[in-house]
């Protein structure tokens, strides 16, 4: 009826309801049942089961199951914590009840449920408690004297306890992803929190407010009519419910229409647009429909003899306020599960902790890299999709049922991998488990830490420029928005001749690393520094060999021979022939290959990754007629004869150089300068070619670029 069937392994036979009134649907299956030898609290929200029972060797515990959208089927208990004494006393906190003493038990709604906890190396105190499925709590940092502490309300993440001597109420949200607001400490009063939103009785007879937890201010204000001042009041979304008293008026306070309508009095509990009392006269469980916006004649939804508890709310029977149904507890010690039958409100999202706009994929003291969480009105099914700055689809996370799409990303690919470095896009979408209604929202986040691009020395995955001028001063030239080169940062104290190599990251912190060819012949491997600083001679690297002064082309297109690693290659002055340099663990290379025999006839030649999209790095070679031609990838480290990509692409041109991806459409692209430095932009296709060239700087006169 609401939510899709929810099943998770074996469950308790689906039997008839016993002391049920209201059938089933003919077309649908028969409500739940859940066996037990006795339990001793419970509730019931977001979908989620709680009660306190005794486990298979005796002891009290606590067990949550989740329960179908139709109520005909409740998933396997799950063990969320102790009851009995530990160790050094401390317990969780039991009221009387029928079956002797019970744990007052208030689920959350989103996976959690609160308890008070006596303490036992603090004798005399006590404090609230959120219990999570990792067995973990929140929000038990504040101590009260002992039998003082009452968990008011609890929706999610906020929270409602009164507390102390004189009595304290503690409003709040307790620690989530990014932030945690500043409580509000108030005098005991009617109150409730939906949301990020708490609702709570004035002084004055009739009179709410609602005041936003962030923020600490009013948001709304409701005159409800009341003829008193409120003493008890329960928000579900739209319907704002409130008592004076258990034998006082009662009536729902229409956020939508600006006005109450009276329901009737007794201990209720309020779900989405209905609301239950405990008719102990009649031994009777009742509903009370109000979802058109009047309260429609209250009808049994279930026989519940009288017991010996005054107030049995929680103790034998309880509402799931989101969206949900009814669960109550019969002689048998048995859990029934009821249909309301009553239609929920559009979905719609009550509160959110957002990620931030940057996400550093290394994390932080271990937390996961970007997290956000999103409250939904009631039990959904949600998609986190995340694109890269070209629109690819990097990661998709699923996730359901519950209410909170709670949503944790470690910056990796649904293939494994880190995603590269740059501004991310994200959408979620959540469709509510009963059909009624969608949630969307999106947003961006820039990533860094990730994965280096081809040709990328800085902390984008845009390709990136190695100028050197002639005072010494080598230049990271970074990418950016537009195709064109804005921030750098310059290491000074380099000689003439320098030359140096773009190449990818040798190690494990995906910041790619910078070979550089002394003057005399040395090759160095500078460790990168992912744009953080520039480079000078004497920072720290590691000499790899000398002779290099033999080659008069250096450049790695990327992994060539399919084994993970970057390569090199290289031509060799004297003789034209090109020779291939496999890395080697550590930085290393091995022991060049010849792959090649004379290609003197290229004024330039340039790494360029792949760009015909087989997964390849390919080469480009400037003949010194202006032609262009590209020499695809063979991955073992060779390259296939030469195609024609230009006639006459351009005989002034000094310096070609493949700069990876430029302007950020997820092609890699090309740089030339011609005599009159001049700067140009060829945009690759992914095709093996490129379009037409765009001016992009002028005044580019390095004694190199790289």
């Amino acid at each position: 009826m609401r939510r899709h069937v929810f099943v998770r392994g074996a469950v308790a036979a689906t039997v008839a309801w016993g002391a049920a009134v209201v059938p089933a649907s003919a077309a649908g299956p028969a409500p739940a049942t859940v066996a037990t030898s006795g339990v001793y609290g419970l509730d019931f929200a977001g979908g989620r089961l709680v009660t306190a029972e005794r486990s298979a060797a005796g002891d009290l515990v606590v067990f949550e199951r989740g329960v179908s959208a139709d109520a005909a089927t409740v998933g396997p208990s799950a063990y969320r914590t102790h009851v009995g004494p530990f160790a050094n006393g401390a317990r969780i906190r039991s009221v009387p009840c029928d079956n002797g003493a019970c744990v007052e038990l208030v689920a959350s709604g989103h996976g959690r449920f609160g308890v008070v906890f006596e303490d036992g190396d603090d004798a005399g105190t006590e404090r609230a408690q959120f219990w999570g499925p990792d067995r973990s709590y929140a929000g038990g940092d504040v101590t009260y004297p002992a039998g003082t502490a009452r968990i008011v309300d609890l929706t999610a993440r906020a929270y409602v306890v009164n507390g102390g001597s004189p009595a304290k109420q503690r409003v709040a949200m307790y620690p989530s992803h990014t932030s945690t607001a500043a409580p509000i400490v108030r005098t005991p009063g009617a109150a409730s929190v939906w949301g990020t939103r708490l609702w709570a009785a004035t002084t004055a007879a009739g009179a709410l407010t609602a005041t936003d937890l962030e923020t600490k201010k009013v948001v709304e204000n409701a005159a409800t009519g009341a003829p008193c001042v409120i003493k008890e009041v329960r928000a579900v979304g739209r319907w704002v419910y409130w008592n004076c008293g258990s034998t006082g008026a009662a009536g729902v306070y229409d956020r939508t229409a600006k006005k109450s309508f009276t329901v009737p009095s007794g201990p209720a509990l309020v779900g989405d647009g209905y609301l239950v009392r405990h008719d102990r006269s009649a031994g009777e469980l009742l509903l009370t429909d109000f979802h058109t916006g009047k309260a429609a004649a209250a009808r049994v939804v279930a026989s519940l003899p009288a017991g010996k508890t005054a107030d049995q709310r929680r103790l034998t029977w309880a509402v799931d306020k989101f969206g949900g149904d009814i669960v109550y507890l019969d002689a048998a010690q048995t859990v029934h599960v009821v249909p309301s039958g009553v239609p929920t409100q559009p979905l719609a999202k009550i509160a959110s902790d957002p990620g931030g706009d940057y996400m550093d994929v290394k994390g932080i003291d271990g937390l996961p890299s970007w997290a956000a969480s999103w409250q939904l009105s009631k039990p959904v099914t949600w998609t986190f999709t995340v694109k890269d700055w070209t629109g690819r689809t990097v990661r998709t996370l699923k996730g359901g049922p519950g209410t909170e799409a709670n949503v944790e990303w470690d910056g990796r690919t649904d293939a494994g991998g880190y995603t590269g470095n740059g501004t991310h896009t994200w959408t979620l979408k959540a469709t509510a488990e009963d059909g009624a209604g969608t949630y969307s929202t999106s947003g961006s986040v820039v990533v860094d830490g990730g994965r280096a691009g081809f040709h990328d020395q800085g902390y984008y995955s845009n390709g990136d420029l190695v100028t050197l001028n002639s005072s010494g001063g080598l230049t990271m030239q970074f990418g950016g928005p537009g195709g064109v080169f804005g921030s750098k940062k310059t290491g000074s104290g380099w000689p003439a001749g320098t030359v140096a190599v773009p190449f990818a990251d040798t190690g494990s912190d995906r910041c790619s690393e910078l070979l550089v060819r002394m003057p005399g012949g040395e090759l160095r491997q500078y460790a990168g520094h992912c744009g953080r600083s520039g480079y000078t001679p004497n920072s720290k690297h590691t000499v790899l060999g000398g002779g290099w002064q033999q080659y008069d082309v250096l450049t790695s297109p990327g992994d060539l021979n399919r084994d993970g690693r970057a390569d090199l290659v290289a031509r060799q002055k004297s003789t034209g022939d090109i020779y291939f340099f496999a890395g080697a663990a550590g930085g290393k290379f091995a022991p060049r290959v010849r792959t090649h025999i004379d290609w003197r006839t290229y004024a330039q030649i340039t790494g360029v990754g792949d760009i015909t999209g087989d997964g390849i790095p390919d080469l480009l070679g400037h003949d010194r007629k202006g032609g262009l031609w590209r020499h695809n990838g063979l991955g073992n480290g060779r390259f296939a004869p030469r195609v024609k990509v230009f006639s006459d692409w351009g005989s002034s041109y000094t310096t070609l150089v493949g700069v990876g991806d430029l302007n950020g459409d997820g092609r890699n692209d090309i740089i030339e300068r011609d005599k009159a430095g001049k700067l140009f932009r060829n945009n690759g296709n992914g095709k093996g070619s490129f379009g037409p060239r765009t001016q992009i700087a002028t005044g580019w006169t390095y004694k190199g670029i790289f």
